[in-house]
């Protein structure tokens, strides 16, 4: 006989596990920061992306730390998905070990580790930690969103919350990827006139949206569920709307080909989505 999946895990369950995962993703931070990115070996995976030394480190740890926290709670990790991947329900962790690869070996700060809670295909709450930064942007829908500064004792913790729409006549800000570009993204800037670029890696973007510091942040263009989930609570968290080009909201884990996010759009201020 087949066990019952896990019920669905609610707001005041994601309360109670946000400092130990938080926990978990500052020592994945930390094992990052301590490969030698001028020794360390780079291979290709099949999609022909980048993976190091650093990336399977901080997975080890996640895997391992998930397992004492949230043993009953099934997890998902760019680093260990089958081809085979059956689609994932009620909750589950999505988990990028490090996002931001290409931005980590080329010698850059603005890489990431990802991990979200996912229920019923919808981020509930997301943890992004820049290490190399200082930074963690972390939030639970529906409770918040707050900026952890990390230093030798206690982190600083403020709260974060996007900012309005910019009035009309006054220019906006969108965050662009550093090393993904393609053509739909650029179109949809240039119908936009005034924008302002903010040039960043990773899910830093996600986080820039989530304080304020940017207004939008689209991405027409295919990328993994694990890029996009952690931001995506922590947008939603912070008082911003994520929907795909058509105002459509997101689905996680239910079995989309290669758990691929066609497109999405990050918007500070939901009025502004379309």
């Amino acid at each position: 006989m087949n066990e019952a999946p896990p019920p669905a895990l609610d707001c005041d369950t994601a309360a109670a596990l946000i400092e130990p995962l938080t926990d978990i993703v500052i020592r994945a931070g930390a094992a990052i920061l301590a490969v030698n990115r001028s020794a360390m070996k780079v291979d290709g995976k099949t999609d022909g992306s980048p993976v190091t030394e650093a990336d399977l480190a901080a997975d080890r740890i996640i895997a391992e730390g998930l397992a004492q926290v949230a043993p009953d709670i099934p997890s998902l990790s760019e680093e260990r998905v089958q081809p085979d991947a059956q689609p994932l329900k009620e909750s589950f962790f999505l988990v990028d070990p490090l996002d931001g690869t290409k931005e980590f070996v080329a010698g850059r700060n603005e890489f990431t580790v990802n991990l979200a809670l996912v229920t019923n295909g919808t981020p509930l709450l997301g943890i992004i930690c820049a290490p190399a930064l200082g930074l963690i942007w972390r939030g639970i829908v529906g409770r918040g969103a707050e900026r952890l500064t990390l230093g030798n004792g206690k982190p600083l913790i403020e709260p974060v919350r996007t900012r309005p729409c910019r009035p009309p006549g006054q220019p906006w800000t969108v965050a662009v990827s550093r090393s993904h570009g393609d053509a739909r993204t650029e179109a949809f800037i240039a119908a936009r006139p005034g924008a302002v670029r903010c040039e960043l890696g990773s899910a830093v973007k996600f986080g820039r949206v989530a304080e304020g510091a940017v207004d939008i942040y689209p991405r027409l263009s295919p990328t993994s569920e694990w890029d996009v989930a952690a931001g995506h609570a922590v947008v939603a968290a912070a008082g911003g709307r994520i929907t795909d080009s058509s105002g459509a909201a997101l689905v996680f884990g239910t079995g989309r080909k290669d758990f691929i996010v066609p497109e999405f759009i990050a918007w500070g201020d939901p009025k502004a989505a379309v």
